[in-house]
């Protein structure tokens, strides 16, 4: 039996740039510059460049972009979103912390992102943006989204923070809607080390908004035009990123070449749905999340975690079902995500697991569930 299994690690990762990393902070401590410096500046030039956007906006985290970019658009006290149920709370906190309030659409139960097709009926008067989250790395279906969007004049701001280098048709996620969110958290497909967070957009006045927002809401250090936000991505964790932006899209194809070694070995299991990838859409498996369908998914984590096999549940509540809206006495029917949420489970990923761990992890759930 080997040693346990993460669910994720960064050490391989770390000891193929280790000397790259050191060598830029090092560079950044003789500059002796720690705040919205060189080293912000190029990465959101590197970035922007990377992703096909006129606009990055470097911020301290995805949740802070998530505040901040609504905010950019317009999106204020009162005004609705649409949005899932099915993701971590930041995605819904970053909502309320504005004044707006979340409408909740239920979600596709093969990419467990929002059902596009039930979105329509959940618009009123007083909806104003709709906020997809591309989960797990899969795009949400953004076609049908920006097709709503422009017939009822609402915004689109999409939640890319498990899915960097993403793509919808060969547009990279982000960039589709009117602004795109990045959370820069260690674990993410480009993760700092330490927090970060990245805002982009091809629209020049949400940009302009968006950088006053990040520093205190001004141009001008003492011309403040709007309340905003200490929330700046800091020079140690830009040079960080300037590096593993280089290595970004080879990683994520070695995390899809897990997720198909994945796919072909478990495939034969009757009582596994395994994750699917639409026509057209480019996963980035963030996470290799099956659903366990027989009512047995908690007790199959246990017995993976004996077998030296660390998998994560995400989510074991949809976002309705939270402490903070069971108190709000919150009825919703959300069946899909209810359900999903019961079933789910994710299996050890990252760029450079070795071969023999997927075939440990396949062989042990295979027992499992046989």
């Amino acid at each position: 039996m080997p040693e346990l299994i993460p669910v994720f690690d960064l050490k391989s990762e770390i000891n193929i740039i280790y000397d790259e990393v050191l060598e830029s902070i090092q560079e950044v401590l003789k500059s002796g510059q720690f705040i919205m410096g060189e080293q912000v500046a190029a990465f959101e030039k590197e970035v922007a460049d990377y992703l096909g956007v006129r606009h990055a906006i470097g911020v301290n985290s995805g949740t802070d972009a998530l505040i901040i970019g609504l905010r950019s658009v317009g999106i204020g006290k009162g005004d609705e979103v649409i949005t899932t149920p099915f993701t971590f709370f930041a995605t819904v906190e970053a909502i309320h912390q504005i004044g707006a309030v979340p409408k909740f659409v239920d979600i596709e139960n093969c990419t467990f992102n929002i059902d596009s097709r039930k979105i329509e009926e959940a618009i009123t008067s007083k909806t104003k943006a709709i906020l997809p989250v591309h989960l797990f790395g899969h795009a949400a279906e953004m076609r049908t989204i920006m097709d709503l969007a422009k017939a009822y004049d609402l915004k689109v701001v999409e939640d890319t923070a498990q899915a960097f280098g993403g793509e919808y048709h060969g547009q990279k996620l982000g960039t589709i809607g009117d602004v795109g969110c990045f959370s820069f958290f260690p674990t993410k497909n480009l993760g700092a080390y330490g927090d970060g967070g990245l805002i982009v957009t091809n629209d020049d006045n949400v940009a302009e908004i968006a950088r006053k927002l990040r520093v205190h809401g001004g141009k001008n250090k003492y011309n403040n035009e709007m309340f905003g936000y200490n929330s700046r991505l800091d020079e140690i964790q830009a040079a960080i990123l300037r590096i593993k932006l280089r290595y970004v899209q080879s990683w994520n194809e070695k995390r899809r070449k897990v997720a198909k070694i994945y796919s072909e070995r478990l495939k034969e299991i009757s009582n596994l749905v395994l994750p699917m990838e639409k026509g057209g859409i480019k996963h980035v498996y963030h996470q290799y999340t099956v659903r366990i369908v027989n009512g047995n998914r908690d007790n199959i984590y246990e017995q993976l975690l004996a077998r030296h096999v660390q998998t994560m549940i995400y989510y074991p509540l949809p976002v309705h079902h939270l402490p903070v809206y069971r108190a709000q006495n919150i009825d919703l029917n959300l069946p899909v995500a209810e359900s999903i949420s019961k079933q789910v489970l994710s299996l050890p990923i990252w760029p450079h697991i070795e071969d023999k761990q997927v075939e440990y992890v396949c062989n042990t759930l295979q027992s499992l569930l046989s």
